[in-house]
């Protein structure tokens, strides 16, 4: 029996702003503590290695390194580093940043894909109090400089293939000191190599508090300029004990990291990978049949993966149902919605079992549908195959009006919720962190529901719910059956103006290739399976939904061309 099944944890607040698990020796902002029914055989997995006893982010590489020292930690193609060795480097790391004199607070931008590296310089940023923060190498060079300048940034670390974008965009990087190239080589850029040769591989004294930010991660921009999240050591600490609190995942295990760094799914993911002693098995760039191919044949026990690259696999690679995947045990799935028809077809495929983590970049995990539940999704409970799970460990979540007043269950309302997990605020954004965080809760923008026994269903954003002759219609509950469609591949549904309707349902469709089907055809499948103001009245065919660089559906680019020259009647809770 491991010791994590032997012990109970106690998570507790002061005032509903200070969260931890206590253990003797921290400090009573972040303390973790257990009482274990065998005291001499507990084996805490944690410890802080702090002089003032608050644990930072690096702590958990600290502790696999002195536990499992040869152990592999980080593979990418034919590299391999161990606990130890990557423990070194990020010491030597540490000592380059602080000798380019950057300290506590100071931040470092990231434009790269995946790569050993880059997880290198989240420890050893962490290990000196700098801040990356990491973008969507997706983007337009332009939205670089923007989040660049808002970081005031004063080293952006970059990968080979972004060098001649972020040379066009350097004149106007007024804070950046140094450009360093992670790989490769280009003039007017630093070896990443070179400049962390003659650094050595010792510690360096710095000690501060967990309260320190750790990550500025910025939002997708959906509804404008994106936004700096700060996630500060606790922060993201907290997430990680409430996400290992919950899964019971197999220590030294092999874990496939394709979902991006940049994003809060990767980089929960780094530090929870570190936290089991696990090894990261890193892929640059997402291929469907790459993907089999390591789930099938590279001893992987755990896949985080987004939906869309679930559908990829199951949709692309012929033989993916032939396969064998013996040392699979876990696909943990986020980030944006599922089709239910993808999620049965997985489990059949890859007989595995399953979690579903909803949150969002400024606050993440704040719900999750775990294996059990699953079990009961696909049987007796089908309907939970649509939760997005109940609340994770220390963490309330709420349905609420649009005057922040708790709805009863089963009402659709906005989603808010309150925890240790939650960002600090949006850097230099204080109206905004303010609204977002008001009254202590943080507003998702999510209209969702919870039922008697806690399950969150999360229906829509909230300015995609549709409001037609005052019924609030959920434009995923119509994508839903949209899917169902033998010919319809992807699917996304607007409300459009109507002189007396005030909206109506209109599906936006992309037919598989080599199928045929009509908007009367689409019209007539709806019916009977969707209320008279729920079905779609009219249908419009396209090639591709727009997407921004997560993958999600930009409504408000598909809304434009009908709502021009209207006033938007935004519909919500």
């Amino acid at each position: 029996m491991r010791w994590r099944e032997r012990t109970r944890w106690t998570l507790w607040s002061d005032a509903g702003a200070r969260w931890g698990v206590r253990r003797s020796g921290f400090d009573s902002r972040f303390s973790l503590s257990h009482r274990a029914d065998d005291e001499s055989e507990a084996q805490p997995m944690i410890d802080s290695t702090t002089r003032n006893g608050t644990m930072r982010l690096h702590d958990f590489l600290d502790f696999q390194a002195r536990e499992r020292p040869e152990a592999a930690f980080i593979v990418q193609d034919r590299r391999c580093l161990s606990y130890r060795q990557a423990q070194a480097e990020t010491h030597r790391l540490a000592r380059a940043l602080s000798a380019a004199g950057l300290g506590i607070g100071d931040r470092v931008a990231i434009v790269a894909k995946n790569g050993i590296e880059y997880i290198l310089l989240y420890f050893a940023a962490s290990r000196v109090g700098v801040v990356p923060a990491p973008l969507n190498y997706r983007l337009a060079p332009t939205e670089w400089a923007y989040m660049i300048n808002d970081a005031r940034a004063r080293i952006v670390f970059a990968g080979r293939d972004y060098l001649p974008a972020i040379d066009d965009i350097r004149p106007q990087l007024d804070a950046v000191e140094r450009f360093i190239a992670l790989d490769g080589r280009a003039s007017d850029w630093e070896s990443y190599q070179q400049w962390v040769a003659d650094q050595p591989a010792r510690p360096l004294e710095r000690f501060f508090s967990d309260d320190v930010d750790a990550f500025q991660l910025y939002t997708s921009g959906t509804t404008g300029r994106p936004k700096g999240a700060i996630l500060t050591h606790r922060t993201v600490t907290a997430c990680i004990l409430q996400m290992a609190l919950a899964l019971d995942v197999e220590p030294g295990a092999r874990h496939l990291m394709i979902v991006p760094l940049y994003h809060i799914f990767g980089v929960g993911w780094t530090y929870l990978c570190t936290y089991w002693g696990g090894c990261l098995v890193i892929r640059a760039d997402f291929d469907p049949h790459a993907v089999i191919h390591a789930l099938s044949e590279e001893h992987i026990g755990y896949a985080p993966l987004v939906p869309a690259m679930m559908q990829a696999c199951l949709v692309t690679v012929a033989d993916v149902a032939d396969r064998r995947y013996d040392h699979l045990r876990m696909i943990i799935y986020g980030g944006s919605p599922i089709a239910e028809s993808t999620l049965r077809q997985a489990h059949e495929t890859f007989r595995c079992q399953f979690t579903q983590i909803y949150g969002m970049t400024e606050a993440a995990p704040l719900s999750l549908l775990l294996p059990s539940d699953h079990r009961r999704a696909f049987g007796e409970r089908p309907d939970l195959l649509l939760s997005a799970g109940r609340a994770v460990v220390g963490t309330e979540v709420r349905i609420v009006d649009g005057d922040d007043r708790p709805l009863p269950h089963g009402a659709l309302g906005e989603v808010v919720a309150r925890g240790p997990q939650v960002m600090r605020g949006y850097w230099n954004r204080p109206e905004e962190s303010t609204e977002a965080l008001r009254g202590g809760w943080m507003h998702t923008g999510d209209a969702g529901t919870l039922d008697e026994e806690g399950y969150l269903y999360i229906r829509d954003r909230v300015k995609d719910i549709i409001v037609s002759g005052g019924e609030k219609i959920s434009s995923r509950a119509v994508e839903e059956v949209l899917f169902q469609h033998p010919a319809i591949a992807d699917a996304a549904v607007i409300g459009v103006p109507h002189p007396q309707w005030g909206e109506t349902v209109k599906a936006i469709v992309v037919l598989k290739e080599g199928a045929t089907a009509t908007e009367a055809e689409i019209v007539e499948f709806c019916r009977g399976k969707l209320g008279g103001l729920q079905r779609p009245r009219s249908v419009e065919f396209v090639r591709g939904l727009p997407r921004n660089p997560s993958g999600k559906v930009l409504k408000r680019v598909l809304r434009e061309p009908y709502w021009a020259g209207h006033e938007r009647r935004v519909g919500g809770a």
